[in-house]
C-alpha cells in the first residue's frame, strides 16, 4: 500500500507533480474541494487524466482537511494505491428526499460480496435524507461489514453540493467504495464533545427529517427562544445549536441531528437525518475544549479499534470527517482538533478529510448511523 497526498490551489497549483506509478485499478483517488468545481472542474479533470485506470471519489466541502491544515476553496488530495485488497466503486442518483432509501440499497447491492469488508460512503448534502441512505445500505449488508463515510458540504451556505460521478463533480448523487479480501483493516471512531442544556421534550409531530412540534408546541418557535438574536441566522446560526436525541429517557445511545432549512410557514425544522416522533430531544451547545477532546477520543476509538497493528512502515490512510457546526464554534481554532486526532496515529498516517453536512458511521460497534456534530474517523491500513 502506497499514499500520495497533493494539494491544489488557483495561485499555486498543484503542490507537486504526480506519481503516476500510482495508478492501477486497486487504486482510489479522494479528492475533496469547493462547492465551485462545480463551475471549474479543471483540476478534477486533471487528475482524471494522471490517474486514468484509478478510481476516483470525493465531494463538496465545508472547509479541506489535508494533515493538520484547513482551507477553503482549494483541492485536497490522497491518492492509495492498495497491493493487497481489492476495491470496488458504487454510483446511485437522488431524485428526490424520498429515495435515499433505494439509493442506498442500489449502492449495496452494487458491491455486495462473500468479502465485502468494509463501505465508505459520500453523498451529496442537501438532496438526501442521510437516515434513510444508511438504512437502505444496512439492510442489504452484512453487519460485519464496516459502514463509514459523510455528507458532502457547502460552507455555511447551504446552497449545492457535488460528490465525483463518472469521474467529475455532479450534483444529485451518492457514491460508495467497497474494500475487499483477508488483507485490508480499516478502524473507525466517532465522537462529539457538546454540553446538553434546556429541557428534553417529546417528539410529538414529525415527518422523516421535518421536525414540526415539541411538546405539543411549534418546533421552529420553541428553537429561536433558545437562539434569541442568533435566530435571525437561520439555518446557519442552528448548526452552532443541534439537538440530541434519544427513544426514551433511559435510553444511552444518543444521536446528534443538525439543521438544513427552516420553514417559517410550517414552523418546522429540516434535519440532515430522520426525527423519530415520540423520541426524546434536547438542545446542545458548544464547549471549546470538549470539542478538541471528542476529536481526540474519536482517534483514541479508531486507533484501538484495529484488529492488527500496523505493519512497521506500512502506511495508513485517514479520513476526517467532522462538521461544519464544529469549525463554526472552533473558528480559528479549528486545527486544533485536527492537530489532535493526527497525534494519536501513527508517523506514516496520511490525514484527509472535510468539514461536513453529516457523518456515517457506527456509534460504537454494530451498523451504521447518521451523526451530525462529531469528528468521525476511518482508517485503512493492509496486513
Amino acid at each position: 500500500m502506497r499514499i500520495e497526498t497533493y494539494r491544489h490551489s488557483v495561485v499555486d497549483g498543484w503542490s507537486q507533480p504526480f506519481d503516476t506509478a500510482l495508478d492501477s485499478a486497486d487504486t482510489l483517488v479522494l479528492a475533496f474541494g469547493g462547492s465551485t468545481l462545480l463551475d471549474n472542474p479543471a483540476p478534477i479533470a486533471e487528475l482524471a487524466s494522471a490517474y486514468p485506470g484509478a478510481i476516483m471519489m470525493g465531494c463538496s466541502t465545508s472547509g479541506e482537511i489535508l494533515g493538520t491544515r484547513i482551507d477553503d476553496d482549494t483541492v485536497a488530495v490522497a491518492v492509495t494505491r492498495f497491493d493487497r485488497s481489492r476495491i470496488r466503486k458504487a454510483l446511485a442518483r437522488l431524485d428526490d428526499n424520498t429515495s435515499s432509501y433505494d439509493a442506498g440499497t442500489k449502492l449495496a447491492d452494487q458491491l455486495t460480496a462473500d468479502d465485502l469488508r468494509a463501505v465508505f460512503v459520500l453523498s451529496d448534502g442537501l438532496s438526501v435524507n442521510g437516515s434513510d441512505l444508511v438504512r437502505g445500505i444496512n439492510d442489504r449488508v452484512s453487519d460485519q461489514v464496516v459502514v463509514t463515510g459523510g455528507l458532502a458540504g457547502d460552507g455555511d451556505r447551504f446552497a449545492r453540493t457535488w460528490v465525483i460521478a463518472d469521474r467529475a463533480p455532479a450534483s444529485l448523487h451518492v457514491t460508495a467504495i467497497g474494500f475487499y479480501g483477508d488483507h485490508i483493516r480499516v478502524g473507525h471512531g466517532s465522537k462529539g464533545g457538546w454540553d446538553i442544556f434546556g429541557p428534553e421534550r417529546k417528539v410529538t409531530r414529525s415527518e422523516a427529517n421535518v421536525l414540526y412540534e415539541l411538546d405539543g408546541k411549534p418546533a421552529l418557535n420553541l428553537y429561536k427562544e433558545y437562539l434569541g438574536e442568533l435566530a435571525a441566522g437561520l439555518p446557519a446560526t442552528g448548526l452552532r445549536f443541534p439537538l440530541a436525541l434519544r427513544e426514551n429517557r433511559d435510553a444511552e445511545k444518543q444521536l446528534v441531528r443538525t439543521i438544513l432549512a427552516v420553514d417559517e410557514d410550517q414552523q418546522s425544522m429540516t434535519f440532515a437525518g430522520d426525527i423519530p416522533q415520540g423520541w426524546m430531544a434536547q438542545l446542545m451547545r458548544a464547549n471549546f475544549d470538549q470539542l478538541v477532546e471528542g476529536a481526540e477520543n474519536a482517534a483514541l476509538m479508531t486507533a484501538n479499534r484495529g484488529e492488527d497493528a500496523i505493519p512497521e512502515g506500512e502506511p495508513m490512510l485517514a479520513v476526517a470527517i467532522s462538521c461544519v457546526g464544529r469549525r463554526m464554534v472552533l473558528g480559528e481554532g479549528s486545527e486544533e482538533e485536527i492537530e489532535a486526532t493526527q497525534a494519536i496515529f501513527p508517523d506514516n498516517t496520511r490525514q484527509i478529510g472535510f468539514y461536513s453536512y453529516g457523518e456515517l458511521s457506527p456509534y460504537a460497534t454494530g451498523t451504521c448511523d447518521l451523526h451530525n456534530q462529531t469528528m468521525t474517523l476511518t482508517t485503512f491500513h493492509e496486513v
